[in-house]
């Protein structure tokens, strides 16, 4: 999910990058310190004092490819039970506890991670450093926090999919992308294992998982790091470490030809496409260039793909690529509303044209500068605000074991050619292997 980010502030960087950008010099290389308690609990510490605030970021590894079929949707789950009672507070008074300090509190999960962070006056540092050594191994895992959000993510999930247009896309096509690998189902999970779970699944999940062995935790702000130490070590130090236990290899079938699903859709005004290719894992090198591609081909109303299908031919109504970028795998997903009158076979025609063309042509030397503008703008303007430092550091932690990549991951999208993009266009795109979910709004709706 790192990477979906870095592609959504893009966008929104986009109606500056047609400007040609010299390297900004306005970015900083972040100082920090790491260190690791006995009990396994990675810390990192980084000082900016250009603003009296902190922040907290405590970096699980667990996210949804850590369930079983049957019993998915845990990681999600807990990203909201984790704002339930623990030993120390009552339930419904930790957001109390944070607002009437003068900071917020939120949580994310995906496919890889649970991810919790807070931010606050500098001074109230004490604070989210007692909250979350309570949320790692004092939650409770009882009757009342299980309902109360059980309702919350049953609601949830009607919300997404049944409440919405095109709802279901995300679950058929991570279905068949990543068909025989735990990502196979999305982060949200099914509603019948969030219904049939028990309370001891839930707590059996929580111990496992949520301990200080298996989390990165990072305080980026004005704070005095001999006092951050010590808090640390007091709140988290005693807290007891517990084995992971191993992965089992995840092995995702490779498509072999193309799948088409149309699915009549109540809420949907218009017909849309979803076209899904097997991609490659924010791991590998290969990703970057990958990225870049889609920026290229759907970031923005600039965009090859809008200018081509919305613009110009004005078949579509809205154009744009949804990469899927994980730690074991990936993939690309075009999206397209197609424009009253317009058909299905029209639209796909188009778009297979424009992969045949970077394919084959490959991209100009402006449209790959173009595409580097952008995320050097999004690189160094995520940096610039202690809380997406923070998440930063505890990514690059989490994932690479190597939290400095924040100084340097930007090289390697500065290193990329024309001649890699050409190639990636062909490696993943340039293929009859793919998956064509079709939307069509349901007759008599």
């Amino acid at each position: 999910m790192r990477i979906i980010k870095k592609l959504v502030l893009a966008i929104a960087v986009i109606s500056i990058a047609g400007q040609v950008y010299a390297k900004d010099e306005s970015f900083k290389p972040i100082k920090f310190t790491k260190e690791t308690l006995d009990n396994g609990l990675q810390v990192i510490y980084t000082i900016d004092k250009s603003a009296p605030v902190v922040a907290t970021v405590v970096h699980y590894r667990v996210g949804s490819r850590y369930e079983i079929p049957g019993k998915t949707g845990y990681a999600h789950f807990f990203e909201h039970l984790m704002f339930e009672a623990t030993n120390a507070y009552p339930r419904a008074t930790i957001d109390k506890y944070v607002e009437e300090a003068g900071g917020n509190m939120n949580a994310h999960t995906s496919n890889d991670e649970t991810v919790f962070y807070i931010k606050l006056p500098s001074n109230q540092l004490q604070l989210a450093l007692w909250i979350e050594s309570q949320r790692m191994r004092g939650l409770h895992v009882d009757s009342i926090g299980v309902e109360t959000q059980r309702g919350v993510v049953t609601e949830e999930m009607k919300m997404r999919r049944e409440n919405s247009a095109y709802g279901t896309f995300f679950d058929k096509i991570s279905a068949y992308l990543f068909k025989g690998g735990n990502y196979e189902w999305t982060t949200i999970g099914a509603y019948d294992d969030i219904q049939n779970a028990k309370i001891s699944d839930f707590k059996g999940f929580y111990d496992t998982y949520y301990v200080p062995n298996n989390a990165t935790l990072v305080i980026a702000g004005d704070f005095n790091i001999d006092q951050a130490r010590q808090w640390v070590k007091e709140y988290f130090g005693k807290l007891p470490s517990k084995p992971i236990p191993p992965e089992k290899p995840m092995t995702i079938q490779p498509l072999t030809q193309t799948i088409v699903d149309t699915v009549y859709d109540e809420k949907a005004q218009l017909p849309a496409l979803f076209i899904g290719y097997q991609g490659t894992s924010s791991l590998d090198s290969n990703y970057y260039p990958l990225s870049l591609l889609t920026t290229i081909l759907a970031a923005g109303e600039s965009s090859r793909m809008y200018q081509e299908l919305v613009d110009k031919k004005r078949i579509s109504v809205e154009a744009e690529v949804f990469p899927l970028s994980m730690e074991k795998a990936g993939g690309i997903v075009f999206i397209d509303v197609i424009a009253p009158g317009k058909t299905i076979d029209e639209n796909i025609k188009e778009i297979d044209n424009l992969i045949k063309q970077v394919a084959k042509e490959g991209v100009t030397a402006e449209e790959l500068q173009k595409a580097k503008n952008i995320m050097e703008a999004s690189f160094v303007g995520d940096k610039k605000n202690v809380l997406p430092k923070a998440m930063s550091l505890a990514s690059y932690n989490s994932y690479y074991q190597d939290p400095s990549l924040i100084n340097t991951e930007l090289d390697k999208y500065m290193k990329v050619t024309q001649e890699d993009l050409k190639r990636v266009a062909n490696l993943y795109l340039k293929t009859d292997k793919r998956v064509i979910l079709i939307y069509l709004p349901k007759q008599g709706s």
